[in-house]
């Protein structure tokens, strides 16, 4: 999420899922160009980040599967919900980004969304899949450490 020492940050939305099934790696932060009135459904919190990840294409990068509500008082000039949309990230970072995706098998996964400043911004994660046991691993890490917390509370 958002980091709470920047000024003037509103979150928007976080993939909990992304946390679920990756181990984030290294995480970044992307400026991405909207349209129309995709800004007014963003300030409404109508985005959804759960099955989106980001690719490189002809030297730039693109978040695939982010779906952004059509604005309710919008007219037609709303944009289509789940097209491709262009990440803000210098050449030198794209570069190196897609260099370490095609050595290592790993994925570029939107992590949140929030406006920084009035700009919207997306926080992405280099990331690794996690393997079924991984997932159960961090369960039962979860779980013990609730009941430590349960235990001392009461």
């Amino acid at each position: 999420m958002p980091d709470p020492k920047k000024p003037n940050t509103i979150p928007v939305a976080k993939n909990k899922k992304a946390y679920h099934d990756f181990f984030v790696l290294e995480e970044l932060e992307a400026g991405i160009v909207l349209h129309g009135t995709e800004v007014k459904s963003l300030r409404q919190g109508k985005v959804n980040l759960k099955d989106s990840y980001c690719g490189v294409k002809d030297g730039e990068m693109y978040v695939n599967g982010m779906h952004i509500s059509p604005y309710d008082h919008g007219n037609i000039f709303n944009g289509d919900p789940i097209r491709p949309r262009k990440l803000l990230l210098h050449r030198r970072e794209i570069l190196r980004l897609y260099g370490e995706l095609k050595q290592q098998g790993l994925a570029l996964i939107p992590l949140s969304l929030y406006f920084l400043n009035g700009r919207a911004k997306l926080q992405i994660g280099l990331c690794k899949g996690k393997k079924l046991y991984d997932k159960r691993e961090a369960a039962a890490e979860r779980d013990a450490k609730r009941d430590v917390e349960r235990h001392f509370k009461g």
